[in-house]
């Protein structure tokens, strides 16, 4: 701003087309942004401009020409034999096999990361069908998340029942730090003969796409569980699975016969 037109602040009568232009320009340059980090910023800018309209601060939107062309990445998840191999591997490092039980954790409950972390074993608790589930909210949106524990995560809870770090904070399972939570899945990954890149959200997308929609979990649910605020965001995890595209089309194909 300073640089540019030589002063820190902008009257926001003087934001136009160009201006718009302008700033996504320097956060794609200056400032290094990925395109999609530099479409999220442009995004809070945009709700921003819209309050000004709002409140009749200013008549024109500067945004109405304005489209911005990022596309997402690509969510990278495990398949199931990939996750059976993480599973079945004895890791000769504690801190290996820490790491990789809460990933699991994460395959099978879809908690993020965050989410993870402040879990309560108060929080896990009886359900509507009497079996334990997670009754918890998102830290990302506040939104319930009421999750039926699947038994493999079960196990993992029970493995770290009483364990004294976390039986001191009411915690269900002892979460390391974001760094390493993102830097030892790297490790296991190599031992575990996986070329993907291993981050810890992506056993998010694994409870997505292969622990349920693949095994026929409607995604109304799915969406549910994982806390999203708008279905569309579960329907891009649908689109990757050709499995599911395969085994629907061989339900028409008996149909047809």
């Amino acid at each position: 701003m300073l640089k540019r037109y030589g002063e820190m602040d902008i009257d926001i009568q003087c934001i136009d087309h160009a201006f718009i232009e302008g700033y996504e320009f320097f956060l794609r340059t200056e400032k290094s942004c990925t395109p999609i980090s530099a479409a999220k910023y442009m995004k809070h800018f945009r709700k921003i401009v819209k309050l000004c309209l709002a409140h009749r601060w200013i008549t024109a939107d500067p945004f109405v020409f304005y489209k911005n062309t990022a596309k997402p990445k690509e969510k990278v998840f495990l398949t199931q034999d990939e996750l059976d191999r993480i599973m079945a591997k004895q890791y000769v490092t504690p801190r290996l096999a820490h790491v990789r039980d809460i990933f699991i954790f994460s395959c099978y409950t879809g908690l993020s990361y965050a989410d993870v972390k402040k879990l309560r074993s108060s929080v896990i608790a009886k359900g509507v069908d009497g079996k334990l589930w997670i009754l918890s909210s998102r830290e990302k949106t506040e939104t319930i998340t009421n999750i039926p524990l699947l038994p493999q995560a079960k196990e993992i809870i029970d493995r770290y029942a009483g364990y004294p770090p976390c039986a001191s904070k009411d915690l269900a399972l002892p979460v390391l730090s974001n760094q390493k939570m993102n830097s030892y899945p790297k490790e296991i990954a190599d031992l575990s003969g996986i070329t993907k890149t291993l981050t810890f959200h992506m056993a998010r997308h694994t409870f997505a796409t292969t622990i349920t929609l693949s095994n026929d979990v409607p995604i109304e649910t799915v969406s549910k569980m994982l806390g999203h605020t708008n279905i569309k965001t579960t329907q891009h995890y649908a689109e990757l699975l050709d499995t599911r595209i395969a085994n629907d089309m061989q339900t028409l194909q008996r149909k047809l016969l």
